[in-house]
C-alpha cells in the first residue's frame, strides 16, 4: 500500500492526501511540485530517481473497503537526512542525466 506522507521532505509544506501538488519517487520519497521541479530538478536527493505525481486515494468508499477511511494517509512527517548544500551538489551532479538512465 502506497504511504501517503503528509509533507514535503525538503520544505516541510503540508501535502494532504488529496493534494495534486505532491510528487513521489519509486521509494515513496515525497516532495511538493515546486521543490521537485525548481530545487531538485527531478532528481530525488535520497535515491537519484525521478518524480511522478502522487496518486489521489479516494475519500469516498466507491468499492467495499477501499478509501481513505479504510487506508488513511500517514501522519508521520518525514524530513531529509542530508543538508541542503549537500543535496544541491548531488542534484547538480545528476540532473543532466535523464531519469530513465540514472
Amino acid at each position: 500500500m502506497l504511504e501517503l506522507r503528509p509533507n514535503c521532505e525538503y520544505c516541510d509544506v503540508d501535502l494532504p492526501a488529496q493534494s495534486e501538488d505532491a510528487r513521489i519517487c519509486t521509494y515513496e520519497c515525497t516532495f511538493c511540485a515546486t521543490c521537485a521541479d525548481e530545487v531538485l530538478h527531478n532528481v530525488c536527493p535520497n535515491c537519484g530517481g525521478g518524480f511522478v505525481p502522487r496518486p489521489i486515494r479516494p475519500q469516498t468508499e466507491r468499492r467495499n473497503g477501499v478509501s481513505l477511511g479504510h487506508q488513511p494517509a500517514s501522519t508521520r512527517r518525514v524530513h531529509l537526512s542530508h543538508a541542503h548544500d549537500e543535496i544541491a551538489h548531488f542534484v547538480a551532479a545528476h540532473r543532466a542525466v535523464p531519469a530513465t538512465e540514472r
